[in-house]
């Protein structure tokens, strides 16, 4: 089966055999549908992608037909589009190119990329966040443009993989002071003194720090943004990690153990849960 391009269309994936990259977006093997501006593929198209490597895109867990943050995910597809091709992208187009897309699922994996000539949605099977503690490797790497949720980042995808492959749950990106900015595919936060800390340091704004953020500042918890080391982390009471499955403690970095605040857990814990979602 050939692979389509972003200005294609749309077509059902069946037993689709995995591979590094397909110009530089992700097909993995669960993919359960992908739609490309909402036409049938065409060869012309196709040929258009091989021209263009840039991309960008935004990840999203849908459930009941709704997501947290929609307005936060539009808002970055729309920043992330013009400030790599000079103009936004329309959010009341994406949107309906989502909801085209799960075609009546209501619980759903979402992932939208932004090219320069179209949209490519990517469905699959609803993930959630492992629900115990995690541990990390502080890992030397630092995310080029790291402001930009971008595709072909192989850097990234290969520092995870080692974490993994090493029996951690993920990475933790820090230079070579020990600054700890994200995780390969996570933002953390930690705890400190009754105090959120989030590091100050150049990373992706995720889209559930962002929600996790707003919650809490609504719900009244005092957040920082401070430089943290990885040799400083003996000194917080708390790490957490999140990404769209959600979010999990973080127990240990390396040989370093990690402390569980109850008090932590339990105001990003109520933070999330009333985190509204929104109708896609």
């Amino acid at each position: 089966m050939r692979m389509p391009g972003p200005y294609s269309g749309s077509l059902t994936i069946i037993h689709w055999t995995p591979v590094d990259s397909w110009h530089n977006v992700p097909v993995p093997m669960d993919a359960l549908h992908v739609e490309v501006n909402g036409h049938e593929p065409s060869d012309e198209a196709i040929a258009l992608l091989d021209h263009e490597g840039w991309g960008h895109f935004t990840a999203m867990q849908v459930r009941d037909g709704a997501t947290r943050g929609l307005d936060l995910h539009l808002a970055r597809l729309a920043a992330a589009h013009r400030e790599i091709y000079g103009r936004p992208l329309d959010g009341d187009v994406v949107r309906a190119h989502i909801r085209h897309a799960l075609n009546g699922r209501s619980d759903a994996s979402v992932r939208v990329y932004g090219y320069w000539a179209g949209v490519i949605l990517i469905v699959r099977g609803p993930r959630d966040m492992l629900d115990r503690p995690h541990i990390m490797t502080a890992q030397h790497f630092q995310r080029p443009l790291a402001r930009l949720k971008h595709v072909g980042s192989w850097g990234q995808g290969r520092f995870h993989d080692l974490a993994t492959a090493a029996g951690f749950d993920e990475g933790l990106l820090v230079n070579e002071t020990g600054r700890i900015s994200e995780g390969t595919i996570t933002n953390v936060g930690f705890w400190r003194d009754g105090s959120v800390v989030w590091p100050a340091a150049p990373k992706l704004d995720g889209i559930t720090m962002l929600v996790l953020q707003r919650q809490l500042r609504l719900g009244g918890v005092p957040q920082i943004e401070a430089v943290v080391r990885v040799q400083d982390l003996a000194s917080y009471q708390g790490m957490m990690l999140c990404n769209s499955r959600g979010w999990a403690p973080v127990s240990r970095v390396d040989d370093m153990s990690i402390p569980t605040d109850g008090a932590f857990t339990d105001a990003v814990s109520t933070a999330y849960d009333k985190c509204p979602l929104d109708q896609i």
